[in-house]
């Protein structure tokens, strides 16, 4: 099982997950971050640092993030290694609240 980084992210990209994670296993994109299910240990001490909750782990998604589980994988594969906290857009607390942005994803 690999934990699972979902739509809630986008366009908040907050980071506090990236400093608790041991074994650098997050992956930063223009709007987004991913998890490297390769890297992920199943630590679990991210998702409570998520402050917009879009971590989860694989068998806990919601049906209708299931397909994030292929997108964490393909996009952990080309996106650079994120390790030290940074901070989140100006408009990240504005995003936070937005649901269906899967269409906002940038690659």
């Amino acid at each position: 099982m690999t934990y699972v980084v979902t739509e809630s992210c986008i366009k908040c990209k907050y980071t506090d997950c990236v400093e608790v994670c041991p074994v650098d296993c997050f992956h930063a994109g223009p709007n987004f971050l991913v998890i490297d299910p390769d890297e992920c240990i199943d630590c679990t001490l991210c998702v409570a640092e998520c402050p917009v909750e879009a971590i989860y782990a694989e068998d806990d998604l919601p049906e209708n993030q299931r397909h994030f589980i292929a997108l964490n994988a393909e996009l952990s594969k080309t996106w650079k290694t994120i390790v030290e906290k940074i901070d989140p857009p100006e408009d990240a607390d504005e995003w936070a609240k937005v649901k269906d942005k899967k269409n906002l994803l940038e690659r």
